[in-house]
């Protein structure tokens, strides 16, 4: 099988593309035959690896994909061979991801796609969509899960929601019932926000947009999905309301953020971190779960009409893939493993 495989950390020029042959699935895991593989940041920054040596001798990039069952090892009840699945964290603690054309997985992050529900919907789902999912399930007193009208009556402020993860937590906001204000940069970005099913756009680099906010939300913000809480901390304290949370899933380069002390307090604000990696099995079930109900109402759309640009790359292309990432491709990068999608 073409496998791409790095060996040492560094630039997009590490990855080649060689031939493998495919694993055998041990008990608890499944082997799929992708389809699609999704580009996330965490991939090129854990490929970058600021000078650190690799956990493994050889890794194939990539958490998030989709494809389909062709191989089940001892123990799995819950899949079968032929089932078409997504799956998230493929890559985690281990050194082979989806960017091959047959990947062996944990059952658990194998999640079976409900019926009419496209390859290229499945692979943008993973590191997104269970980010968003997160952080739209940590306030105190919101749900902890997420499904029609779990949201009704509140307000959800979604910073960068042209970004995949702003994308992810605009729909799962929506179809949960919640009024969504997203923050911009641009008229086109307001333009994905509202495809995406944003109530309300508001360009972040106005001089009022905690005004504009506070007259779209007067009682203030519920939740805030945040994207850049260093930049943005000032700002998510004015807007929110009181018992609000503010989940963060990105780290502004690993800067300190300035938390404006006596807001929060008198607020009751809770301050959220999400990160994947360490958020445990319970909630990543969780969120397999929510996830996969919204795709079965047809929630979570992906293309430019639906807010979500998709910019394709062929396997032997995944570096430029990569590449793509790094330099802010709007929407999502995917990579045709199959040949079959694009």
């Amino acid at each position: 099988m073409r496998s791409i495989v790095y060996s040492r950390t560094g630039s997009s020029s590490v990855l080649s593309l060689v031939e493998r042959e495919p694993a055998t699935p041990g008990p608890g895991e499944v082997r799929v035959k992708v389809t699609v593989s999704g580009v996330n940041p965490t991939d090129w920054k854990a490929r970058a690896g600021g000078g650190s040596r690799p956990v493994f001798d050889e890794i194939v990039p990539n958490q998030d994909g989709a494809g389909v069952v062709d191989a089940i090892g001892d123990g799995v009840t819950n899949l079968a061979v032929g089932d078409r699945v997504w799956l998230y964290l493929a890559q985690h603690e281990r050194p082979t991801g989806t960017a091959q054309e047959y990947t062996v997985v944990p059952a658990e992050r194998a999640v079976k796609l409900p019926e009419g529900v496209g390859f290229d919907v499945a692979a943008s789902l993973g590191v997104p969509a269970m980010t968003a999912h997160r952080a739209l399930t940590v306030h105190e007193f919101g749900p902890a899960r997420l499904s029609p009208g779990s949201l009704d009556g509140r307000v959800v402020l979604v910073a960068g929601g042209a970004g995949a993860v702003g994308h992810a937590a605009i729909q799962l906001a929506v179809w949960a019932g919640a009024t969504v204000i997203a923050t911009i940069s641009s008229g086109e970005k307001a333009t994905l926000a509202k495809a995406a099913g944003a109530h309300h756009a508001v360009n972040y680099r106005d001089t009022d947009t905690a005004d504009q906010i506070t007259a779209l939300a007067p009682n203030g913000v519920d939740h805030i999905v945040e994207v850049a809480i260093a930049r943005n901390a000032a700002l998510d304290v004015q807007v929110i309301a009181n018992h609000g949370s503010i989940a963060y899933y990105a780290t502004d380069g690993g800067g300190d953020a300035a938390i404006p002390v006596w807001s929060t307090f008198a607020k009751n604000v809770r301050i959220q971190g999400v990160l994947l990696y360490t958020v445990g099995d319970a909630a990543l079930s969780a969120a397999a779960e929510d996830i996969t109900a919204a795709l079965r109402d047809g929630a979570l759309p992906v293309g430019e009409p639906a807010g979500l640009p998709l910019t394709w790359f062929p396997l032997e292309q995944t570096a430029a893939a990569h590449d793509a990432a790094e330099q802010g491709a709007v929407g999502k990068v995917l990579i045709d493993v199959s040949g079959d999608n694009h």
